[in-house]
């Protein structure tokens, strides 16, 4: 079980996403993002090495909020090869520094989706050590796991990922955060 430590984080992960989210082909917004945590989950790593978060954020710099979901993984080196998936650094003030790296091309992360999916893994709460998260619901699937990063209120499939997050206006809503394509 990951050990969520209370403690600084320098830059902050909204900090980092500000900086690498306009740079994505999928991104939304109108310039620089104005981010705010919107939910999200954690999976385990097996080793206990490496983070792995399922964040939620929304941008309100355009004229509608948009929410971003961004899967991380945080490592205490960097990941070989892996330059065009590096977020950023930060310093964790217990671990030291921290590689962030985007988790859909973490292999890592996405083994551990795929054990989610096939019920081989729960999902963690996204900040409170050692407690799962009853609304993240994975439906098995045949197939590789693919990241959706534009969520949508009330959208459904039929084998992936789903969880809630909280809108802008504070009001809670499920989405797909993962869906499943054949091979």
């Amino acid at each position: 079980m990951s050990i969520i430590h209370r403690t600084t984080l320098t830059p902050t992960k909204l900090e980092l996403l500000t900086g690498w989210l306009p740079k994505q082909p999928w991104y939304r917004g109108a310039g620089t993002p104005e981010l705010a945590k919107a939910g999200g989950f954690r999976l385990d790593d097996p080793a206990g090495e490496v983070g792995i978060e399922f964040i939620a954020t929304t941008d309100t710099s355009g004229p509608e909020p948009v929410t971003y979901h961004v899967p991380m993984t945080y490592r205490g080196a960097p990941l070989p090869d892996a330059d065009g998936a590096l977020i950023g650094t930060l310093v964790h003030g217990v671990l030291g520094e921290r590689w962030v790296y985007d988790g859909s091309q973490d292999p890592l992360l996405v083994g551990e989706l795929t054990a989610l999916i096939k019920g081989e893994v729960p999902a963690h709460a996204q900040s409170v050590d050692g407690a799962l998260d009853p609304t993240v619901h994975a439906v098995p699937g045949d197939g590789r796991p693919e990241i959706v990063r534009v969520l949508e209120p009330g959208s459904t499939t039929p084998g992936g990922v789903t969880a809630e997050w909280e809108r802008s206006d504070g009001t809670r809503v499920r989405g797909v955060f993962a869906v499943v394509r054949a091979d």
